[in-house]
């Protein structure tokens, strides 16, 4: 780790001599993330916006497109009089994409050029504060800007497995800037009380993990209490192509709902980014510091592991974007394995060169965007790949990949404002595991992509549905089924176990082992009472079977509250 923090001084120090401005990131589940896919799929020929497969997404490259599409989406005319422009800029926009694109540019205001007349509140609080209606305090000077908005979420519901009452108690700030347009920062800080469904718990209790969250510590009967803090800083090393972000955060790569390469379901690590993006191609590369499983004990020092991982994706066409990834966990502990700060692609060249001790991934991704209406978008992941095992054994547990389906529809059914999603992923057994509990695809005691880990095929549809300006309606059905270890025989559905556990060499297929099934639906409305602040209200059905389990869970649960400035904490596994 001691070359990345070397590293890192070294950009620190010398690039933001000649930076260009810099921009902070959306914050994760962000309402405007959904507008931005709206707008890349109705555009369809944006080839800025077409690199949305890495997420977060940066606030200054989506105002600048938004506001170009926004300003000549209407057609203007070329030297001979005609329209030239008007069929690839026409974003047929309904009357609530306009209310989307206003807010998302009022909460992205510091990069906004347009007219800003109509962000402005109509009586600030103490003449200080919500001058802006997107920020608590808003400093926009010609070398400083600041954001500084609280973050709250109040819920309470009822889980029919539990006596008690569920809740989710979260208090925090969040605040963003500009030095100079040269360097960017971000924090995000949160103390928060939960207590969950039933299933929840007993997925705490199994990993010794909150879900998304690092340390916790118990709370009253079955709650969780927990601290979110991450920050990052942000600056071009050269001006326009390379972008460089260092901090403790999550980063996510995909198209999808879910993601085979990297999510953001677990909990936040240190990272340092960097990010090309010239002519066609984006190229990123990230390295990341983890942390092995662990089980606590007192106040102890957790060991920690490594990670690096590069994506380089290309526009093909103007709707069309391909992307090639690969990632390394390093197998050796506490020690940073310098080999792998090579900044080139294909790491499975360098993992080889250094006795193949490591956990070598590899993946392609494609996005498609048609029609104006519709995008199709996929991931495969190759964890081995043995062309002989493939052709000749199919069921042997060294083919281990992944792959994902998807697609979304814009206006669905000629609704206005009506968006579905349908999507697919399956993984084979082992798949994400290694020979060893440091090199398993991992962090905190969660996985570092998909949340169930591997041998599962799921099924998931998503509705999203804005009837009117500050009204939202969202629904996921999610189902799938999972083969679980059986008898104290690992059958690879658990990332964190030792692959050489395996009972056998062949016989695998997705669902062997202890086979469960699971659906999971979920329903959430919500009204925007205030800018960025949500009344919301949820039911929940999920029913889980285990074959060697006599009794279905079934879990219904009813829900309602507030949140400000922050997502809305779903229970999607």
């Amino acid at each position: 780790m001691q070359i990345i923090k070397s590293f890192f001084k070294l950009l620190f120090f010398i690039c933001p001599a000649f930076a260009a401005a810099q921009s902070t990131y959306l914050n994760q589940g962000s309402q405007d993330q959904h507008f931005v896919d709206r707008i890349e799929i109705k555009q369809q020929t944006n080839t800025h916006l077409n690199f949305s497969t890495l997420r977060p997404f940066n606030r200054k490259d989506i105002v600048r497109e938004i506001e170009f599409l926004d300003s000549a989406r209407m057609g203007y005319p070329d030297s001979t009089g005609k329209d030239k422009y008007f069929e690839w800029t026409d974003l047929d926009l309904t009357p609530v994409d306009e209310y989307n694109l206003r807010s998302f540019l009022m909460n992205n205001s510091e990069w906004v050029t347009v007219p800003k007349k109509d962000f402005a509140s109509r009586k600030a609080l103490l003449q200080t504060f919500y001058k802006n209606k997107a920020n608590f305090l808003e400093v926009n000077q010609p070398d400083f800007f600041l954001a500084l908005n609280p973050v709250l979420q109040f819920s309470e519901g009822k889980d029919n497995n539990v006596s008690n009452a569920l809740f989710t108690n979260t208090r925090g700030i969040t605040a963003r800037g500009l030095i100079a347009k040269k360097l960017g920062f971000s924090t995000y800080l949160t103390d928060n009380q939960e207590r969950g469904p039933l299933f929840y718990q007993q997925r705490v209790t199994k990993y010794q993990a909150v879900p998304g969250v690092g340390f916790y510590k118990p709370f009253k009967t079955n709650g969780y209490d927990y601290f979110d803090a991450r920050g990052y800083i942000t600056f071009a090393a050269v001006k326009n192509y390379v972008d460089v972000q260092f901090g403790y955060d999550k980063n996510f790569i995909g198209n999808g709902y879910r993601s085979l390469f990297l999510s953001d379901y677990g909990n936040s690590n240190l990272f340092l980014k960097l990010n090309t993006k010239i002519w066609k191609l984006n190229y990123q590369n990230l390295f990341m510091e983890l942390m092995p499983q662990f089980k606590k004990a007192g106040d102890t020092l957790l060991d920690r592991k490594y990670a690096a991982m590069h994506h380089l994706s290309m526009n093909v066409t103007k709707w069309l974007n391909l992307g090639v990834f690969e990632g390394v966990i390093f197998g050796r502990k506490n020690r940073f394995d310098f080999e792998y700060l090579n900044p080139i692609i294909f790491y499975r060249h360098i993992e080889g060169t250094v006795g193949s001790p490591d956990n070598a991934l590899a993946g392609f991704d494609f996005k498609a965007n048609v029609a104006h209406r519709a995008q199709f978008y996929g991931q495969l992941l190759l964890d081995e790949f043995i062309l002989s095992e493939i052709k000749n054994h199919p069921d042997s547990w060294v083919n281990k990949w992944g792959i994902q389906l998807g697609v979304k529809y814009m206006d669905a059914f000629g609704i206005r404002n009506l968006d579905l999603q349908v999507e697919t992923n399956r993984v084979r057994p082992f798949t994400y595991s290694h020979s060893d509990t440091i090199a398993n695809y991992t962090h905190y005691n969660q996985p570092l992509a998909h949340p169930l880990g591997a041998n599962f095929q799921e099924v998931l549809a998503i509705i999203n549905y804005q009837p009117a300006n500050k009204w939202y309606i969202n629904a996921k059905l999610i189902y799938y089924y999972q083969g679980l270890d059986s008898a104290g025989k690992n059958f690879g559905s658990n990332p964190f176990e030792n692959y050489v556990t395996r009972p056998r060499d062949l016989g695998f297929k997705i669902g062997s082992g202890d086979k469960a099934t699971c659906f999971n639906g979920i329903l959430n409305v919500s009204y925007e009472l205030k800018h960025n602040l949500y009344a919301d209200l949820s039911l929940q059905y999920r029913t889980y079977k285990q074959a060697s389990v006599a009794n279905n869970s079934n879990a219904t649960i009813i829900s309602a509250g507030i949140r400000l400035n922050m997502f809305k904490r779903d229970y999607d596994y």
